[in-house]
């Protein structure tokens, strides 16, 4: 909890009256001789021994002061505060109660920074989509920081998002009602009102809570502006036109503050009982605090459920939002009312997106699906994000539902769109992503030394950073388009990716991308495409899944077919492919007979495409079965060659060929214990990643290699770099890093 110091009270009436009598340039004598005073009594005032002045006397100070209109009714209610607050001996009450919210849970980080903004002043606008628990932390930084703000609190619900907010005029009204001014003296016009509210919050410290902001139009003229009072706003909407204020964005909670906000309303023994189902509903509400609430306030209200019978309710993405329910707490309403006060085109895309599979899309993307121009497209997308309905994930523009939103934004599109219209955009999606992963997996092809005018993306590099960025919407486009079937684009884009997917094995569910490949060639009758996507499809069971038993039988019915319709190039590659799996399986001699009649059988086929791979592969069982001067023989040539032609290749493919070879010849130095040589060669492929994804090894387990030939060969120094450095890389998501291992190794090095 952040901790909170009581601050020095704000102005007072004396120190405000000084202000004004400095101002006029009054001595306290010519002040005194104009309202008819004592200096005495003025000096009482100024030095805050007095709480203020009597009314009559107040009006003669202001006449005398010269003070008019806002500047006189504000300085009027000051002493008539500062009357108040001495008959209660200096007791601070609230001058507008703050709104009952929940307890709340995982926001230290949040409340510290609005501490931090009640100290400097002015205005922090809470920004979140519904449910996210943006007045639960509002009211609570209230609370805790009434006691810095000693001329109290006003706060109210500005109902934003109903269909009808609260005028901003009726706004003041309330508040300067709560500040003292009377009925009568209020003025009629919003604008003579928020220059009132203004002027009596000059010299006041108040803490003002504007809960559930609809706009800019509505909160300028509500905004204090005296430096020393905090207005804090809440509102879906950035609210980009209220300037200066402090933004703090709320996001969703982290899994274990959900979980702590699930077992305060189930209670701990609950959660303790099922740890993993607790985790998994948290989950299913997307850590989102209103979702949690409910489903918690749902399981207290039914004791006879368990929290893994509530998990499996709110597995059902048909029936989630119904499930989020309970009493006055619903989920629904709450996306519903956002999504009314958008724009008519806005909420068509908003309903449209629901179409895209992945877990976040680009503008490019949302405009295809949408149907709607890019120029277009681009206004509805920031409408959606400004009311939180979309969030930006990262630099690049990326855009993402949260999970609750998008199966209410699929609920929508149901309801509203016809049915012929999202096969339209369905299709429209799935053909402009088979188009794309085609031509970007098109671009690794061993003969792909440069982009056709045709292609779509500029650089190889760009085609990579696409096939990442939208890989969780095209590979279930995959899916979709062989349940569409689309079988065709479906075995032309599968076929492509195969050379993408070399060293990006963990990488990508595999298995799943060329297991649609393989049913739309089957369902073509295309037997050779058959035979080449069983051949990714069986080795993707070995180095995907771990199962060698299934991809030794898969690759071996396929050899058979290869042979039984004469495809030489697909028995090929499928022989060599299935002495992994072999190998594992504890028959090294079966393995290095398939690898080696797959290498006798390339001998016509291009270098890079194939010749390469057959190499590699025979070398490399020799490697694994431990056979490192046989394999060293087998694999020098190899490098020769691969030196001389690397011209011949696309800069992807040439990184990675030379890659695994000086990483399979250094393997065979250090099965030889030339540590010095070996320790050279794993350096160099550690160069060779550069700034690049690692493939085939992590840079920890290189590193690590590395380290450990220098250990051997005697350099302490450099094999203490190389191992710190792989430890400091182990927390690294994409290290794949094992400390332990990594802090084995250092600790066998000789302390300097």
């Amino acid at each position: 909890m952040t901790e909170l110091r009581e601050e020095t009270p704000g102005p007072s009436f004396g120190h405000t009256l000084l202000r004004y009598r400095t101002a006029a340039g009054l001595s306290q004598r010519e002040l005194a001789l104009a309202s008819g005073l004592s200096v005495r009594a003025l000096r009482e005032l100024e030095h805050g021994r007095a709480a203020a002045a009597q009314e009559k006397s107040t009006e003669l100070l202001a006449t005398a002061l010269g003070l008019t209109g806002d500047e006189r009714e504000s300085f009027l209610l000051l002493a008539r505060e500062g009357r108040r607050r001495s008959s209660l001996s200096g007791t601070t009450t609230m001058l507008y109660g703050l709104p009952a919210a929940p307890a709340l849970v995982g926001r230290d980080d949040e409340l510290g920074l609005l501490s931090r903004a009640a100290r400097a002043g002015g205005t922090t606008i809470v920004i979140g989509p519904p449910g996210v628990g943006k007045t639960s932390l509002a009211v609570a930084a209230a609370e805790r920081l009434k006691v810095q703000f000693p001329d109290g609190c006003l706060a109210i619900d500005l109902r934003g998002v109903d269909d009808h907010p609260v005028p901003a005029a009726l706004a003041l009204e309330r508040m300067l009602t709560a500040l003292g001014v009377p009925s009568g003296r209020i003025p009629p016009g919003e604008a003579e009102r928020s220059s009132l509210f203004r002027a009596l919050m000059r010299d006041r410290r108040v803490l003002v809570l504007l809960d559930n902001a609809a706009d800019e139009s509505q909160v300028l003229p509500l905004l204090a502006g005296g430096e020393h009072c905090l207005t804090i706003v809440t509102c879906r909407r950035s609210l980009a036109g209220v300037e200066p204020a402090q933004r703090l964005v709320l996001d969703m909670l982290a899994e274990q503050s959900a979980v702590d906000l699930l077992t305060t309303i189930v209670g701990e023994d609950v959660v303790l009982g099922d740890p993993d189902a607790a985790r998994e509903v948290v989950g299913l509400c997307g850590n989102l605090p209103l979702a949690v609430r409910i489903v918690g306030n749902r399981l207290a209200t039914r004791r006879h459920w368990s929290l893994s019978y509530l998990a499996g309710q709110l597995r059902d993405e048909h029936r989630r939002l119904d499930s989020l329910a309970a009493g006055d707490l619903r989920l629904r309403p709450a996306f519903e009312l956002s999504r009314r006060r958008l724009s008519p085109a806005a909420q068509e895309v908003f309903r449209r997106l629901a179409l895209i599979p992945g877990a976040h899309f680009s503008e490019e993307l949302a405009a295809v699906v949408t149907g709607v121009s890019p120029e277009e497209v681009e206004a509805q997308l920031e409408e959606l994000v400004e009311a939180s309905l979309l969030t930006v994930t990262t630099e690049r523009m990326r855009l993402q539902f949260h999970d609750l939103v998008r199966l209410f934004a699929q609920e929508r599109l149901a309801a509203e769109e016809a049915e012929d219209v999202r096969a339209q955009l369905r299709d429209a999606l799935l053909t402009h992503v088979l188009r794309r992963a085609t031509a970007a997996s098109e671009l690794f092809r061993a003969k792909a030394v440069g982009v056709p005018r045709d292609s779509p993306f500029r650089s190889p590099g760009e085609a990579k950073d696409w096939l990442e960025q939208e890989s969780t919407t095209w590979i279930p486009v995959l899916r979709q388009a062989t349940e569409a079937r689309r079988y065709r684009e479906v075995v032309d884009c599968t076929w492509a990716l195969y050379n993408y997917a070399h060293g990006r094995e963990p990488m990508y569910p595999w298995t799943d991308v060329f297991g649609c490949g393989v049913r739309a060639a089957r369902e073509l009758g295309d037997q050779k495409a058959e035979v080449n996507l069983l051949s990714q499809y069986g080795t993707c069971f070995h180095w995907n899944q771990g199962d060698s038993e299934r991809a030794r039988d898969v690759l071996l019915e396929t050899v058979a077919l290869a042979e039984e319709i004469g495809h030489h190039w697909g028995a090929m590659i499928t022989h060599s492919a299935v002495g992994w799996p072999l190998l594992s399986l504890g028959e090294p001699e079966e393995a290095q007979r398939h690898v080696d009649l797959a290498l006798e059988m390339s001998e016509s086929y291009d270098f890079f495409e194939t010749r390469f791979w057959m190499h590699i592969g025979s070398g490399g069982i020799r490697l694994a079965t431990g056979r490192f001067g046989e394999a060293l023989a087998f694999l020098t040539p190899l490098l020769a060659e691969t030196t001389e032609r690397i011209g011949e290749t696309n800069q992807e493919l040439a990184g990675k060929t030379m890659t695994l070879l000086r990483m399979n010849i250094a393997d065979c130095l250090s099965g030889l214990e030339r540590w010095q040589e070996a320790a050279e060669q794993y350096h160099e492929v550690i160069r060779l990643f550069g700034t690049e994804r690692p493939t085939y090894r992590s840079r920890v387990e290189l590193l690590v290699c590395e380290g450990t030939a220098w250990r051997h060969a005697g350099d302490f120094q450099r094999a203490r770099e190389c191992l710190t450095r792989a430890l400091e890389l182990c927390d690294d998501p994409t290290g794949r890093g094992d400390r332990k291992a990594v802090e084995a190794e250092l600790a066998l090095v000789p302390a300097e």
